[in-house]
This record gives structure tokens, sequence and C-alpha cells, in this order.
């Protein structure tokens, strides 16, 4: 009786060792079902965002719009279709990082055979997506970093950024299962790539060198021949074909059609153009769009620090610096540190203007704000794009050239912004004869004639107001509405009458003799 109660509870035992060992099984199947790409389903809301031209900030923040638009869409594949020679290091980096961290879709690369392929940063950009199919004769690779020295020629990137950009792209490649070595050769030009194999399992894989002596056991492989690619001297580039036979890339189509169904795509993807933002934003960053823009805002800004109260000048002016920095917001190259900075200058330019006599430290340094502040929106800094420097120089070139442009236009209006049809508005003018000599309107009284205020050319008087160049003066204990022949007069300053023409009075400091 025991030894068949005890048969009983090993009879049982051994069916739930069964049952859980069946479980286990059933498990790993559906872990691994879950783990393969979606592709035998098919994907029912697909994308395709097409990337062409080179790799920059504007190129970047473009394309996060895109892939925002997307997950509006709720699509669960976005097709990258890429076109590029390359461009920014660090901006193909963030979008390469962008594509690695995403979880809400299926991400694939895709190089139709265009006239650029995925070439520098391009390539860098598709290691972070899931997938990559080629066309078999487009091209991947030759990713080696560069950077412009002060004699204006490219030269390689010196071995500090190399070294931090093949770890990045080592981690890409590991991540989404691309072979390691091959995404090294890319950026490294002295890394030789051999097939690798280990009798024992008959597995084979690709290796450096250095790969190979870190292991463990180095005897258990034998090293095979180097990837031709990857010779002394030459960053990897491969076309389609090659890239999949390596395991580079997934597989090779001939068009879009036989991509869509490769993927088994229920319905034809939802495709994202260029839109009017982006337009906007890549006109607005151009330097000669960008050059006007200043010039406008400056001239505007002057006029409205002329004739303060009007409001025309600041409204011109605000409308030409918030399309600047709306433009580099957009173009990811602005921060709100930039804004405080041109706000701040604005303030000490101001308190010069109407607080703090003279031109002093606050002017100087309200110059200084906004000049770093134009500069810095316009350029995007990265210690791994040599390309910065020379940004940096373009976008001061710029606005050192607005600025030279409109310091000449503003000593224009200053001397004639009375005479010009649409700027003389703007000024402060007395009244003209006939208007004090007209008929007087329900009852008010006369106000006295031109010819009784005795102000004559040679007149001394004396600065009421800050004349910038326009204010207020006092002749003979009458106040004048006054501009001076295009220097600044602080107030409490004698001037003289040089010019009276028509509602115009022309006034000059008079300097004191010793």
């Amino acid at each position: 009786m025991p030894a068949a109660r005890f048969q009983g509870y090993e009879t049982v035992g051994t069916r739930l060792f069964l049952c859980g060992l069946l479980g286990l099984c059933v498990a790993k199947v559906a872990a691994d079902q879950a783990s393969e790409p979606a592709t035998a389903a098919g994907f029912s809301r697909p994308v395709l965002i097409r990337f062409e031209g080179m790799i920059t900030p504007l190129s970047e923040q473009s394309l996060y719009r895109k892939l925002e638009k997307a997950k509006g869409y709720q699509a669960d594949l976005v097709i990258i279709e890429i076109d590029s020679p390359g461009g920014y290091v660090e901006s193909s980096l963030n979008m390469a990082d962008r594509f690695r961290r995403n979880s809400w879709c299926r991400l694939v690369a895709y190089v139709p055979d265009g006239q650029q392929g995925a070439l520098s940063g391009a390539a860098i950009m598709a290691l972070g997506c899931d997938e990559i199919v080629m066309h078999p004769k487009a091209r991947i690779g030759d990713a080696g970093p560069i950077f412009q020295g002060e004699d204006a020629l490219f030269r390689h990137a010196p071995e500090k950024i190399r070294s931090d950009l093949v770890r990045r792209v080592r981690d890409l490649a590991e991540a989404n299962g691309f072979p390691p070595a091959l995404a090294e050769a890319m950026v490294d030009d002295g890394l030789v790539v051999y097939h690798v194999t280990q009798p024992q399992t008959d597995k084979t894989t690709l290796m450096s060198e250095a790969e190979l002596s870190a292991l463990a056991e180095p005897a258990a492989w034998e090293k095979g021949p180097p990837v031709q690619e990857s010779r002394q001297g030459l960053f990897l580039e491969l076309n389609g074909a090659r890239a999949v036979e390596l395991k580079l890339a997934t597989g090779t189509v001939d068009s879009r059609t036989e991509l869509f169904e490769r993927l088994a795509l229920k319905e034809k993807p939802l495709v994202l153009e260029t839109t009017s933002v982006d337009k906007a934003v890549m006109i607005l960053n151009l330097p000669l769009v960008t050059g006007l823009l200043l010039v406008i805002g400056l001239i505007a800004l002057y006029v409205e620090f002329s004739a303060p109260g009007v409001g025309v000048g600041g409204l011109i002016s605000g409308l030409c610096f918030v399309l600047f920095f709306w433009s580099r917001f957009w173009g990811g190259t602005s921060g709100w540190l930039e804004v405080i900075l041109f706000a701040a200058g604005l303030i000490f330019i101001a308190t010069e203007f109407f607080v703090i006599p003279g031109f002093g430290i606050a002017g100087i340094s309200g110059l200084l704000l906004v000049l770093a502040s134009l500069v810095m929106a316009g350029e995007e800094y990265a210690q791994s794009d040599g390309l910065s420097m020379r940004d940096v120089t373009v976008q001061l070139l710029v606005v050192m050239g607005a600025g030279a442009t409109s310091v000449v236009a503003i000593i224009g209006l200053s001397t004639y912004l009375g005479e010009i049809p649409l700027f003389h508005r703007l000024t402060l003018k007395p009244p003209t004869a006939d208007e004090l000599l007209s008929p007087p309107d329900r009852g008010a009284k006369s106000l006295p004639a031109r010819s009784e205020l005795q102000v004559q050319v040679g007149d001394w008087g004396v600065a009421e107001s800050p004349l910038r160049p326009a204010g207020k003066a006092l002749f003979s204990d009458e106040y004048f509405d006054v501009v001076t022949d295009g220097s600044f007069v602080d107030a409490g300053t004698q001037v003289r009458v040089l010019e009276i023409s028509g509602n115009r009075i022309v006034v000059r400091e008079i300097e004191e003799s010793t």
C-alpha cells in the first residue's frame, strides 16, 4: 500500500514536470514570435518619409516633425528613404539615437538607387533603424569624420573625435543586430575586418584583429580572408548586394513596390512630403534672407528709438526678430538663452537711450549682447563637428554685414528722415504756418503765427531732451521739435540752428572752444 501510494505520487510529479516543461516551450515559442519583425503579419498603418540632401540641424528637426506626424497617425511602420551624402556628425548621431530609442513603431531604412545613397552621416543614421533594405547598386558607408582647418582645407578628424565616434557607432550596430566591426570600419580607415570561423560549432562572424585577440579563447577561432572593402587606408563602403552578404542589410529590392511587397503592407504608405513650415524655415535660414531680416529689424528699431511712442518701427522690428528667432527655434540652432540675451541687450540699449546720458557701458554691453545672441542663434555647437567654426564665421559675417549696412542706412535716415515719403510721418514736426493761421474750430483760441516764434538760422538754444536725433530744444523760452544733423546730443547741451526747411529744424551741438 505505501509503495502504490508512492508510485502514484511519482506519476503525478512526472506529469506536473512534463506539463511545466511544455508550458516553458510554449512560452518560448510565443516570445520568439513576438520578437520577430511584424513583417510576416503585415503592417496596417505604414508611413514613408523621404530624407534627401545634406544632413544639417535644419533637416534633422524637419525629420523629427515628420516622425511626430507619423506617431500622431498611429503608424506601426515608418520607412526612412535615405538619399544623402551625409553632413553634420552630431545631427547624424542624434537621429540615429532617436531611431534606436523608438518603441512605438518599426523603423526600416531604405536606400534606393539614388545619386547619393547613404554615405557618411547618412550611413550612421541608417544604423539606428531596426532594419536596412537597399537597392542592389545603392551605396552605404564611408563615414569617416572630417574637419576644416584654418587653411580652409578639409582633413580627417583627430583621434579623440574618432574614438568617441567609433564607440557610438558600435553601440548602434550592436543594439540593432548589425556587425559592429563593419560599423567601426566605416569610420576608421585603419581597421581591417576578417571572416572568422569557430570550427567546433561551424559559426562564422566578422571581427577585427583587436576583437579576435580580446576573446577569452582566441585559439578556438580561425581567421579567414579579410573583407576586401575594409583594406588599410579605406573607409568601408558597400553596395546593396555586398551589404546583404555581410549581413549589414537584410535584403535588396529594385523598387518601392518590391519593398512594399517584402514588408507585406496591407495598404499603400502615407508619404509625408516637405511642408510649408519646412520650406519657410529653410528660406529664412538662408544667409541672404537672414541678413535682410536683420537689416530691416535694426533700421526699424532705430526709428522706434528715435521717435518713441509711434509704435510702427517697433512693430516692424519685432516682426523681423520674431521671424529670425522662430526660424532658428524650428531649425534647432536656437534656444531660450539666445532670446534672453537679445532681450537683455535691447533693455541695455534702451536704458542708454532714455535714462543714462552719453554712450557708455550700458550701450556697449547691449550691443555686444545683441551681437552674441544673433551669432549664437544661427549655430549649433558640437565638438564632434569640424564644420562648426566655419559656420560660426559665416554667421558672424552675416550679422556684421547686416550691422554695417544698417549703420549706413541709419546715417542716411537721420539726415533725410523728414524728406522721405514713408518715414516723414514718423518724425515729430512743429505745426505749419497755414495750420497756425487757420480759422479756429469751435471757438478755440487762435495759435500764434509761425513768424512770431522768432527762430532763425544761427539761433542758439539748449537741448531740453536727448536728441537721438529727434527731440525738443528751447529757444527764447519756446520749445521746438528739432532734429540733429546726424549726431546724438545730450540734454542740457547748447545747440545752434543750421537749417530750417519747411517744418524741419536742423540743429548741431555747439563745441566749446578753449
